[in-house]
């Protein structure tokens, strides 16, 4: 895993200072790749080239980038193709001259042109330019794992894996309306947008191609929500599960060490535990935090250490204090680029740094929750579904993956959601489902006289969901598959977003087996039935690897997430310096947010809260970001 950045002159004119400004998009991603770096420009100074390099595959000066083929094309990565060895294999090892993947994916376009893409399993973003051809071809990983942005800019194309690394070329650091409207309601941008005016993200699974100065956009993979009702749960268990282990025996490629993230949930114990049967027990080593000054409720290590006692491996424990969280919160919001998603970015900022020390690579159990649906509200949504059913006599009809029979004796599971389950039911009641799960989703409810609401109009939020809830991949009749699937397209990226900038903030390569493309596409034609089954939460994935785990992890029905305790911080530790933060002249003055009115609530915030801490993350990226433009202008001088 690296940094990638470069600059296209659309036009036939050289870039000015092309030298100076790949210079500066190197330094500001100097934190992803401390094992070496370079440019490269051609001769006609229309394009050049930047790469960052965090070794783990070719650990030798051969796999050095900006990478060319000598046929015309070079290319910089980010990422790694799990499947190299096959593909070297297939497009004839002996026509290499290195043992990297980077030089794989060169040949794999040599040999397919776009459809590479298709032929790469693993995480990618990649730019290759053809010099002879003058084109350059782009492309993401199916999922977003790896980040690419890029903004166009007096006729010039700029594309980097942050932000920051673009910034010192935006005519002004502005913010992007409709991204921000977008993030207040669902702390997370829609459709390609960020938070920054003229600067957009290439979409997970999409190609990116430049000729001629005209730039095209275009999807290359989709999953598709197909139930298969031919075939039973225990055959979709088997093949899960044959899928799991080959996925993770993958991801367990490198020439480093790679170690684990074990919060304590099912996801990454999981993975984890596979991860440590396929390699010594002695070189494995697991990485957990916890809050252990506020109570069990903050502190789930106990499960970590039943899964490392179980599995024989070392775990190391990050204890999280109020301090750290004032310390280093600045930092996560720079590392990030722009808010996004909830208050766990902080702890994993620190579990990544404990990590960094010990290991170049970890696995991870993101994507679990997305896939397999692990979201308590799936539950809240459909008991209220369950409920319309039972009273219109429509329980039976098919269109009801469990009954209120059923999910009864589950709804245990919703004894910490009451406030949640108050909010939802406080608007409506038995509307459509796209309406309902808005309203689960929507977070703006909670902000009023706080924002500056007319200043946002016309976008809708609601219309760019409904887009994606209803989209053509999905079939109608299965609510369970329409929310995961609205999370799988948008939550999973945002989540995506911190897991890349966590790690790769402290020189760390995250690595999420879940994400394999032959789990998300079979998981897609599971019926829901069987995945959500008695309103289970991830039910399939839990019988699934429930041979590989401890039983106080299997059965658990607790899990929270990564809980911060960022109410007890606002109310004690933390007090002062939060409202410091909203206090200073610029943060009283700014446009789109009224802070005044944010002080003025910041003691109601309720217990697991999400309101205070989206605002509190949009004036320090204001601070970080807008206030500092002319120190991002600088660096071109």
């Amino acid at each position: 895993m690296c940094g990638i950045a470069g600059i296209l002159a659309l036009n036939v004119e050289s870039v000015s200072n092309l030298g100076r400004r790949l210079d500066v998009m190197n330094q500001l991603l100097r934190h992803r790749g401390p094992d070496g770096d370079a440019t490269w420009s051609n001769p006609s100074n229309t394009m050049g080239l930047v790469h960052r390099r965090l070794a783990i595959i070719d650990l030798t000066p051969s796999g050095a980038q900006p990478m060319t083929d000598h046929a015309g094309n070079w290319i910089v990565f980010n990422g790694e193709i799990y499947n190299y060895i096959e593909l070297r294999q297939e497009l004839g090892s002996e026509n290499f001259t290195t043992s990297s993947d980077t030089e794989v994916i060169l040949a794999a376009y040599r040999k397919w042109g776009a459809d590479c893409v298709n032929h790469l399993r693993g995480m990618f973003a990649f730019a290759i330019w053809n010099e002879r051809d003058r084109a350059l071809f782009c492309a993401r990983d199916r999922f977003g794992i790896k980040p690419f942005y890029y903004t166009i800019q007096d006729g010039v194309f700029y594309f980097a894996s942050e932000v920051k690394a673009l910034l010192p070329f935006v005519n002004r650091i502005e913010t992007n309306l409709d991204g921000f409207k977008d993030y207040l309601t669902f702390q997370f941008c829609l459709a390609g947008k960020t938070l920054f005016k003229g600067v957009n993200e290439l979409l997970p699974a999409h190609t990116l191609t430049i000729r001629d100065g005209n730039l095209h956009v275009q999807r290359y993979w989709e999953v598709y929500f197909e139930p298969d009702y031919d075939h039973t749960a225990s055959y979709f268990e088997d093949r899960l599960r044959g899928l799991l282990i080959d996925s993770v025996q993958f991801h367990l490629r490198s020439d480093v060490p790679v170690g684990a993230y074990v919060s304590g949930g099912l996801d990454s114990s999981a993975i984890a535990s596979i991860s440590a049967d396929q390699q010594d027990s002695s070189a494995m080593m697991g990485f957990t935090g916890k809050f252990s000054a506020y109570g069990d409720e903050f502190d789930e290590s106990r499960y970590a250490r039943a899964l490392a006692e179980k599995k024989g491996f070392q775990l190391c424990e990050q204890d999280i204090t109020a301090q750290d969280f004032m310390d280093n919160l600045r930092k996560v919001i720079y590392h990030l680029d722009y808010p996004v998603a909830g208050p766990g970015s902080f702890p994993q900022f620190m579990v990544s740094r404990l990590a960094a020390r010990h290991r170049k690579v970890v696995v991870g159990g993101q994507g679990g929750d997305e896939i397999f649906g692990g979201y308590t509200r799936y539950l809240i949504a459909y008991f209220e579904q369950c409920i319309k059913g039972a009273i219109e006599g429509t329980s039976r009809s098919g269109n009801f993956v469990v009954t209120y029979e059923s999910i009864i004796p589950n709804l245990v599971t919703l004894r910490n959601y009451k406030p949640m389950l108050q909010e939802f039911w406080r608007e409506g009641l038995f509307e459509s489902m796209e309406r309902r799960y808005f309203r689960l989703v929507n977070r703006a409810p909670s902000l009023d006289s706080e924002i500056n609401w007319r200043a946002l109009e016309p976008y809708s939020a609601r219309e760019s969901f409904e887009g994606i809830f209803l989209g053509k991949n999905v079939r109608k009749e299965s609510y369970f598959d329409l929310m995961t699937h609205f999370d799988f397209k948008t939550l999973l990226p945002a989540l995506l977003h911190v897991e890349d900038r966590m790690s790769m903030a402290h020189g760390l390569e995250s690595r999420v087996p879940l994400l394999d493309h032959p789990i998300v596409e079979l998981a897609a034609t599971i019926p829901a039935d069987i995945k959500f089954r008695d309103g289970k939460m991830k039910h399939i994935l839990r019988e699934v690897v429930r041979p590989f785990l401890p039983s106080l992890i299997v059965d658990r029905q607790d899990k929270m997430g990564f809980p911060t305790p960022l109410s007890e911080w606002m109310r004690g530790e933390a007090h002062d310096f939060i409202r410091d933060i909203f206090s200073s002249r610029k943060s009283l003055e700014r446009e789109l947010i009224d802070n005044r009115q944010v002080l003025g609530g910041l003691d109601a915030e309720p217990r697991f809260g999400r309101k205070i801490w989206g605002l509190l993350c949009l004036e320090i990226w204001q601070q970080e970001f807008h206030d500092r433009e002319a120190e991002y202008k600088s660096l071109l001088a």
